[in-house]
C-alpha cells in the first residue's frame, strides 16, 4: 500500500497552521517514514475493509484504529519529529488560557465555533502521532466535487467579475480547474500530536461539518447522536492547544 498526504494535509507544514504542526521536517519525508511502516498494516479480501487492525505492532511503534467510516482508517506511529502535543486535559491551572471563536479550515467551508488553549509556555513534545487517512476512492469523491463547483464557477459567464475575489478565483480567471485522481491507497488527511496512541472523539463541530456534506467541506457521513454525545462529554473536559 501506498500512503501520501493529501493536498488538504499539508497544512500540518505550515508554521501559521493552529493545530499540530511539523516543522523539522518536509511532507515527503514523512511520507517516506510512514510508508515504511505500511508493512504492518494488513489488506484483506473483504471489499471496502483494506486495511484491518490485526497487525498492530506498538513494540515497534504502529497502532491501527478503524475510523468514524468505512473509508477512514486511524494509524498512531511513535513520533518521529518535533511536533507537540494537539490537545490536553483542562485544568485549575491552565483554564485561564481558554479561547473561543469562529474559523475555517479552508475558504470553501463555513466558519465553525471552537475553542482552544493559548498557553504561554508552549505544549510538550507529543509521544504519538496519528494519522488520519482517508481511501483513494474517497480522497477522489471530494476532489471532484470542488473540481465541478469551481469548473461551474470557470464556465460562468460573469467570472470575470465574481462576487468571492478569493486568490483562489482570481487566478482561476486565467487558469480553468483541472482535476487529477489522487495517486496512493490512502491518504492523510489531518495529522494529530498526542501523548498516548488511542483515539481520542472526533470533536463535535468536525462531525457537524461532516453532516453538512462535501458541499460545505465534510465527508458527507450522516451525524451519529451518540457518537456525538460522548464527543461533547469529552472535550468538554479538553481542548486542542495552539
Amino acid at each position: 500500500m501506498k500512503f501520501k498526504i493529501t493536498k488538504f494535509g499539508e497544512r500540518h507544514f505550515d508554521r501559521k497552521f493552529g493545530g499540530t504542526k511539523i516543522l523539522d521536517m518536509t511532507k515527503e519525508e514523512v511520507e517516506k517514514h510512514i510508508n515504511k511502516l505500511g508493512v504492518c498494516m494488513d489488506k484483506t479480501n473483504k471489499p471496502g475493509d483494506v486495511m484491518t487492525s490485526k497487525r498492530s505492532n506498538e513494540f515497534i511503534g504502529v497502532k491501527v484504529h478503524d475510523g468514524y467510516a468505512p473509508f477512514c482508517r486511524l494509524v498512531a506511529v511513535r513520533n518521529f519529529t518535533d511536533a507537540k502535543v494537539g490537545s490536553m486535559p483542562i485544568t485549575l491551572e491552565n483554564y485561564q488560557y481558554i479561547r473561543s471563536g469562529y474559523s475555517a479550515r479552508r475558504e470553501s467551508e463555513l466558519p465553525v465555533f471552537s475553542r482552544w488553549l493559548d498557553l504561554p509556555l508552549g505544549k510538550p513534545v507529543a509521544e504519538w502521532l496519528v494519522f488520519v487517512l482517508y481511501d483513494k476512492e474517497q480522497i477522489n469523491k471530494e476532489a471532484k466535487t470542488t473540481y465541478d463547483k469551481d469548473m461551474e464557477y470557470y464556465l460562468n459567464e460573469n467570472h470575470k467579475q465574481p462576487l468571492d475575489r478569493s486568490e483562489k478565483y482570481w487566478k482561476m480567471e486565467e487558469n480553468p480547474p483541472s482535476f487529477k485522481e489522487f495517486d496512493a491507497d490512502w491518504g492523510v488527511v489531518a495529522i494529530l500530536g498526542q501523548s498516548h496512541s488511542n483515539e481520542e472523539p472526533m470533536k463535535p463541530e468536525t462531525m457537524l461539518r461532516n453532516a453538512l456534506g462535501i458541499d460545505e467541506g465534510g465527508s458527507g457521513v450522516k451525524l451519529d447522536r451518540n457518537a456525538y454525545i460522548s464527543s461533547c462529554e469529552f472535550w468538554d473536559k479538553h481542548a486542542t492547544v495552539k
